[in-house]
C-alpha cells in the first residue's frame, strides 16, 4: 500500500511524463527540420510553443517536488515494465508502470498540449 496521497502521486507522474513529451517533441523538431515541407515555420513554431508550455509545467512540478521533499528515480526497464522509485518524505516506494500504459498516457498528454490546451485558452478569453 502506498503512503503517497493521490494528489502528490499525480504530480510525481507528471515528473515522469513531461520529460518524455519533451524528448518526443525534440525528435519531431529534427524530423520537421530535415523534412521537405515547403512551409516548415508553422510546424516548428507549434512544436516550440508546445515545448515551452511543457517546460513551464515541468518547472512547476520540479519546484513542488523539491519543496515537498519528493524524489523520482527511474530504476530499470524491460520490454513490459519500467520501474521507478519514489522517495516521499523519507519513505521509499517502488512502482512498476506497464510500458504500453506509459506510451498511451504520454500520447494523451501530447494531444492535450497540442490541441486541448488551446481550446482552454480560447474559452478563458471568451469569458
Amino acid at each position: 500500500m502506498t503512503r503517497i496521497p493521490t494528489s502528490d502521486r499525480d504530480i510525481i507522474e507528471q515528473a515522469i511524463y513531461l520529460p518524455m513529451l519533451l524528448t518526443i517533441l525534440n525528435r519531431d523538431l529534427i524530423v520537421v527540420n530535415t523534412s521537405s515541407f515547403k512551409l516548415k515555420k508553422p510546424y516548428l513554431e507549434l512544436i516550440e510553443e508546445t515545448m515551452k508550455a511543457i517546460q513551464k509545467d515541468l518547472a512547476e512540478v520540479k519546484r513542488y517536488l523539491h519543496k515537498n521533499n519528493i524524489k523520482v528515480e527511474r530504476l530499470k526497464s524491460d520490454d513490459a515494465f519500467t520501474m521507478y522509485m519514489f522517495i516521499y518524505k523519507g519513505y521509499e516506494e517502488e512502482h512498476n508502470y506497464f510500458n504500453p500504459r506509459l506510451r498511451n498516457r504520454t500520447e494523451e498528454l501530447l494531444r492535450y498540449y497540442l490541441f486541448e490546451r488551446y481550446k482552454n485558452i480560447h474559452l478563458e478569453k471568451k469569458a
